[in-house]
């Protein structure tokens, strides 16, 4: 009888040993993502809330805040700094597929066993370490009217009669600002493209050389298709830096000449810090937050909804998108 009780009471003691390793490794878990949890509350959602709040109000440091429910959102109905700034900014998030489609062009050329392919291929990545004002420098001057190295090459070669006043045309300052950009992100697309690439099983290309397929039809048919999510990936970095690209235009241009370089992230600036517009720059934030992700959901729409797909253990693991 004792013996049946006590073999009655084990599965209860094992059950019980397990509910508390379970319950203890939980507390474990959460005491070690607490610190970073709590850093993310207090760094990123709960100014987001308040920025949200604080578009709806009329505040400045210099008196207390007053709930005008839209005014400020009708007020960019009207601006035409803000429509000016919304349309560069859209300009430049456009750019970003001429530098992946260059960044992609670099990538098959690197990927062919080519002499001296690793030191072309750390050439081309070394744009991406340095710092963003350190570039926006270096291209200034480049540009400049009076010393700049592409004014100096121009007129050598016979192009122009006279300095092209590249950082002070309204034609030519934005086009300057967005090659600037290009060069600098170009090497980092590389390296992710370059990743894509050799990624994609070789013997793929064997089979499709085998029907008689040429490289025309092997880049559309097998590369392109398996360098989605690359691709993608590659678009979404490229938006969001373009779009964060402050320190470059300031430094480049500073918003001008007038507003011809204005992108919504030096306007935001300028209403906050120059202007003391704090709610009206929350307003344009939240709407600036709401384009950056329609962008990157038709991104993700048009590259067939399972951008960020990756084979893990012969089942597709979605990293962002839905599974097809």
């Amino acid at each position: 009888m004792v013996v049946a009780l006590s073999e009655l009471a084990a599965p209860e003691r094992r059950t019980s040993f397990i509910a508390r390793r379970n319950t203890r490794q939980a507390v474990l878990v959460w005491c070690f993502l607490a610190p970073s949890l709590l850093i993310f509350l207090l760094y990123r959602i709960l100014p987001l809330v308040w920025n949200l709040i604080l578009s709806f109000q009329a505040w400045s440091p210099l008196r207390p805040a007053v709930w005008i429910g839209l005014d400020n959102y009708d007020e960019m109905l009207t601006d035409e700094v803000f429509w000016q700034s919304l349309w560069n900014t859209l300009y430049v998030i456009a750019s970003a597929p001429i530098g992946i489609a260059i960044a992609l062009g670099l990538a098959l050329l690197v990927n062919t066993d080519i002499r001296g392919r690793n030191v072309y291929r750390t050439l081309i990545f070394l744009s991406y370490p340095l710092m963003t004002v350190a570039v926006a420098i270096i291209w200034r001057w480049m540009f400049d009217e009076r010393v700049g190295l592409l004014n100096y090459v121009a007129r050598g070669i016979g192009l122009a009669d006279s300095p092209i006043p590249f950082l002070n045309s309204f034609t030519w300052a934005l086009p300057s600002v967005i090659a600037a950009n290009i060069w600098q992100m170009l090497g980092f697309y590389m390296i992710i493209l370059l990743t894509g690439l050799q990624n994609i099983p070789s013997n793929l290309y064997e089979a499709a050389e085998i029907d008689g397929a040429n490289a025309f039809r092997r880049f559309f048919r097998i590369t392109a298709p398996l360098l989605k999510p690359s691709i993608f990936l590659c678009f979404v970095i490229g938006m969001l830096n373009s779009v964060t690209s402050f320190d470059l235009v300031y430094v480049m241009t500073g918003g001008g000449p007038g507003r011809a370089t204005e992108i919504l992230v030096t306007y935001i600036y300028k209403l906050g810090f120059v202007q003391t517009r704090f709610d009206y720059a929350a307003a344009v934030t939240i709407v600036f937050f709401v384009l950056l992700i329609v962008i990157a959901w038709a991104a993700n729409r048009l590259s067939g909804g399972n951008a960020g797909a990756v084979e893990a253990g012969g089942c597709t693991v979605i990293r962002a998108g839905r599974s097809t």
